[in-house]
């Protein structure tokens, strides 16, 4: 008999990712930079091989059926934006938090844990979108504080009861996403959406600086962010959306969320 015959629950083998077809993937943005872009390609581990590619800027591994994310990931130190939603990853490294050059960080519909996200995350201090979406997330790190170059977070449609206070302190945010959690009724969501309300506050002193048609385009967001403070508390998950090629009618709701 062969070995490993007859268990039964390898699991899908995925496609390979030859070097070849990982040089052929990297394309140039509009602005010069090197994006490996590997995104829907069914890979369900890691493909070693683009180790050998690590000076890229950018690494799109997005909507595929990857697990875990390697220790080696720190070897991409040019990175500057690492994209890695809709997968299956259940665990990050602590070694992503030397990536110190990541400005964005999409992390959105997988299956990450609070035990399963490290506090090295928190060493990103240049991050300036981070999406954790359409997670398992209970609870989200206090020293998120430390990351003063954020202007965008995502963390709807996961497990939180609270926030932390952290967020009220980080002076460039200007987008919370917070909608779907299982926040506590009442005296819990008030305290939410007073937590959100600061954030605004924060963000419209830095319009008393701007010129009249920057203090209304600057009025237009803050419009959006006040429909944050309208929170239906939900102990409901969505489903997850890892494997999808052509996004469902559901899917096509959030999508604007999480990528």
């Amino acid at each position: 008999m062969a070995k490993g015959k007859g268990k039964g629950k390898a699991g899908p083998k995925g496609k390979k990712i030859t070097l070849k077809i990982a040089k052929n993937s990297i394309k140039i943005t509009f602005d010069g930079k090197r994006r490996l872009d590997l995104s829907k390609m069914g890979i369900t581990t890691f493909p070693k091989v683009i180790l050998r590619l690590a000076e890229v800027d950018e690494l799109d591994l997005s909507r595929n059926m990857i697990k875990k994310i390697p220790d080696s990931i720190e070897k991409f130190q040019n990175l500057r934006w690492l994209d890695l939603h809709s997968n299956q990853i259940e665990k990050l490294p602590e070694t992503i938090g030397n990536l110190h050059g990541l400005l964005h960080l999409n992390l959105a519909n997988n299956k990450l844990n609070s035990k399963n996200l490290p506090l090295e995350i928190t060493n990103l201090k240049n991050l300036r979108l981070l999406n954790l979406g359409l997670n398992s997330l209970e609870t989200i790190p206090n020293k998120i504080g430390a990351l003063q170059e954020l202007q965008e977070v995502g963390l709807f449609d996961n497990q939180l009861t609270v926030l932390p206070h952290s967020l009220d302190k980080l002076p460039k945010l200007k987008k919370l996403n917070v909608k779907r959690n299982p926040f506590p009724s009442k005296e819990g969501e008030v305290e939410i959406i007073d937590s959100i309300k600061r954030m605004e506050a924060l963000y419209l002193v830095n319009e008393n600086d701007l010129c009249e048609p920057c203090k209304t385009k600057s009025k237009n967001e803050r419009d959006k962010l006040n429909k944050l403070a309208i929170l239906a508390p939900s102990s409901q998950k969505r489903a997850n959306f890892a494997n999808f090629l052509t996004p469902n009618s559901t899917a096509k709701e959030d999508q604007e969320e999480w990528r």
